[in-house]
Order: C-alpha cells, then structure tokens, then sequence
C-alpha cells in the first residue's frame, strides 16, 4: 500500500495478534498514528514492540480492555479521550466465542457482550472524536456466519435454551451487520464512512475456545484453506483507506466487494429495534 496516513489516527481493538495486530503494523508503516487496543499488559506490550520491529514506526500507544466488562470498556474511551482529540480511523476487531454459555459480570451473555455490545458501546463513547475528525472510517469485522444468525429480543442470550458456540456466534456477527447499517444511517451526511466484512476464513486464536471435536477439524482448515491474518488484514484496510470506499457507507464486504448482507441483516425495523435494546442493554445514556 503507497497510501500516506500521516497526520491520521486509528485505533485498533484486538490488536495484539491476528488481524488486528496485521492491521497495526500496515497503519502505523503507512504514518498512521496507531493506538493499539489489548486485554493483556505483558501481550500488548510484546505487540507493539513487533510492530515497532516490523513497521519502523512505534505506535501512539497501547491501551488495555476487557470487552466482557462494560466498565472497561467506558475505562477505554476516557483514556482515548483524555490523550487524543483525532480518531480518524476505528477498527472494531476484539471479539471471541465460548464453548458454554457465560454471564459476564454485567449480566449479559459473554458472546454477545463481546462481540457486538463491545463494538455498539466503544463507537458511540467515541463518536463524536470520529465526527470531528471526517472524513473519517469506521470499520466492524463481521463474519459470514452473519447469514445463519438469529435475533430473539426475549431472549437475546439464550438463557431459556438453544446456546451454541455457532448459534451465539452468529447472533452476534448478524448484530454486526445490523449495527452498521444503523450507524450508517444515522451518520449520513457527516463524511463518516461506515462499513461491515467477512475477512475470510482466517487462521487466527479466535476459536481456542472451539469445543475440542472441532479442534483437529480446524487444525486441518488452517492448513487447506484457511487465509493468513496478515491476508484478512488486507482486507479491512481497504475498507478503512481505500479511496474506492470513500462515502460508500453502511455495506457489508466480502474479498473487497460490496455484497448483500443475510436478509434479517437488511431489516431497517430490526436494526433500529436492536439499536434501542443495545442503549438499554449498555446504560449508554449513563455514558
């Protein structure tokens, strides 16, 4: 990539391995300032030593967070805040899955919580850092697995039966994708680009919490046909720099082309509805 980010700030969670730690290093070699976004201290910072290493370039800094903990999470933002008044490119990555159902401490299913609650709750606390800094990029890491997601309002977190590994994945990868849409929706005319994607079947630690029959399943994956991080990192910095992307806001991606999202994923209605139940769901008002 020849693009020259300086003068730019992004903010990568999940950044200390995989795609977000690939995405570091591209961001921070392009003159990006790169605020990196981890939960543990001593892996964050082996992280950003890497990507000194490998960009030339020492990132603006390393914050730490929890994306099960709401608390955390509002720690993230007042740290941003406090030390950088750009936020010109936001990648929302962390995410995770978990063989049994869990609670976190907030009372939510920890999938869930994660995974969209994480992204809703981050963006809008940095939302107007994102604004004033427009043009400007908003980018959610999404999955494919959108598609086979379900929404059920009276029971988001399954308590009352159906959990699955796959099941709350892709709930929470559908509340993606709707998230988006939303977003995009409500930043129309603020030179916010907003964007969803699939970066591929991608080799990263995301499911050391797959249950253990799928693990030799996934081992043989990894090998055949699954992409590296660096590839599927790729593929969020298009949607984050590329000028083809510029104002093309509220898509979903696959392999850098805009594709229609699962039909649930196109519902105005729901989306607007799920973006209600994530205000209550995060106290946002409280923010």
């Amino acid at each position: 990539m020849t693009l020259d980010l300086r003068g730019k700030t992004a903010l990568v969670t999940g950044a200390n391995s995989g795609i977000g730690f690939e995405a570091s290093v591209t961001l921070a070699g392009l003159g990006a300032e790169v605020v990196m976004v981890a939960r543990d201290k001593a892996k964050g910072e082996a992280a950003v030593a890497e990507v000194t290493r490998r960009s030339g370039r020492a990132p603006a800094g390393l914050l730490l967070c929890d994306f099960s903990s709401q608390g955390s999470i509002r720690d993230l933002a007042r740290e941003y805040r406090a030390a950088h008044s750009r936020l010109d490119i936001l990648i929302n990555n962390a995410g995770g899955v978990s063989t049994k159902r869990r609670v976190t401490a907030d009372g939510i299913e920890q999938t869930f919580a994660v995974n969209h609650l994480g992204y809703f709750l981050l963006t809008n606390l940095l939302l107007d850092r994102v604004v004033a800094s427009a043009p400007s990029r908003i980018v959610n890491v999404a999955s494919v697995g959108h598609f086979r997601g379900t929404l059920d309002f009276e029971d988001i977190g399954f308590a009352n039966g159906g959990y699955s590994v796959m099941n709350a994945y892709a709930r929470s990868k559908l509340a993606n994708v709707l998230f988006t849409r939303e977003l995009a929706q409500r930043l129309a005319k603020k030179s916010v680009t907003v964007t969803c994607m699939h970066p591929g079947a991608v080799a990263t630690n995301i499911w050391a919490g797959a249950p253990g029959w799928a693990r030799p399943v996934l081992a043989v994956a990894k090998r055949l046909f699954m992409i590296s991080p660096s590839e599927a990192a790729a593929r969020v910095l298009y949607l984050a720099t590329s000028p083809e992307v510029e104002g093309k806001t509220g898509g979903y991606y696959e392999n850098n082309r805009e594709k229609p999202p699962a039909r649930l994923a196109q519902d105005d209605a729901l989306a607007q509805r799920l973006w209600a139940e994530s205000v209550r769901m995060t106290g946002l008002a409280e923010a």
